[in-house]
C-alpha cells in the first residue's frame, strides 16, 4: 500500500446517510485514509471514537450525518461528526469524569472518548441547517494536544456569562465560541453548512 507522509495539512469529508451500516463505513474510511497518510499510530482510536459518534447519529436522530477528517500542520487529527439533531449529549465535553453504567447495554462512548481524545467539544452553529457538531481531536504518539487558548478564554467568558442574569450577555458569549470554533477549528466546511 503506498503511503505518502506529508506536513501539509488536509481535509476529507464524508456524507453518510441514516443508515446502520454508516458506523462500519466511516470506520473503514478512516482507517483508509490514515493508513494512506502514514499515521497508522492514531488509525483504531480514531476508527473506533468515530464509530461511536456516528453510531450515536443513527441512533439519536433522524437524519443523514457527516464525518469530516482534518490534520493541522502540527500533525493533530481532527474528526468532526455532523447530525441533524440539535441536542448535545449529557456531559459532552465537560470537564469531569464520566462514569458509564457498568449494566447497560450502551452508553460507554463518551467514557472511551474522554479515555482516548487528547480534547474533544461540540458545536451547535445555529444556522439554516441545525444540527451539531462533535468533535475530537488525537495527538500524534508522544505529544499530547494542547487545548486552543482562544477556546479556554471564550469558553471561560461563555461560563460567567450564563452563570449571571443577563441573558443577552449569555448569548453573545455563546455566538463569540461558536463563531470561533467554527471559522479557527471547524473550517470553510462547517462554515458553509
Amino acid at each position: 500500500m503506498l503511503t505518502v507522509p506529508t506536513a501539509e495539512p488536509w481535509t476529507y469529508t464524508l456524507e453518510l446517510p441514516r443508515d446502520p451500516r454508516s458506523a462500519g463505513i466511516a470506520r473503514d474510511t478512516v482507517r483508509a485514509v490514515l493508513d494512506r497518510h502514514g499515521m497508522e499510530e492514531l488509525r483504531e482510536t480514531a476508527a473506533l471514537l468515530t464509530s461511536e459518534l456516528v453510531t450515536n447519529t443513527y441512533v439519536h436522530t433522524a437524519g443523514p450525518a457527516s464525518v469530516r477528517l482534518h490534520r493541522d500542520e502540527d500533525a493533530t487529527l481532527r474528526v468532526s461528526v455532523w447530525d441533524t439533531s440539535p441536542t448535545v449529549p449529557a456531559l459532552f465535553g465537560e470537564a469531569g469524569e464520566v462514569v458509564a453504567d457498568q449494566r447497560a447495554d450502551s452508553g460507554r462512548g463518551l467514557l472511551l472518548l474522554q479515555r482516548c481524545a487528547s480534547t474533544w467539544g461540540s458545536v451547535t452553529p445555529g444556522t439554516t441547517s441545525g444540527g451539531k457538531t462533535l468533535w475530537f481531536e488525537l495527538a500524534p504518539v508522544g505529544r499530547k494536544a494542547q487545548r486552543c487558548g482562544e477556546c479556554v478564554t471564550l469558553e471561560a467568558a461563555r461560563s460567567k456569562a450564563a452563570a449571571g442574569a443577563d441573558k443577552f450577555r449569555a448569548s453573545v458569549a455563546t455566538l463569540a465560541v461558536r463563531t470561533h470554533v467554527v471559522l479557527d477549528h471547524l473550517g470553510p466546511v462547517a462554515a458553509a453548512r
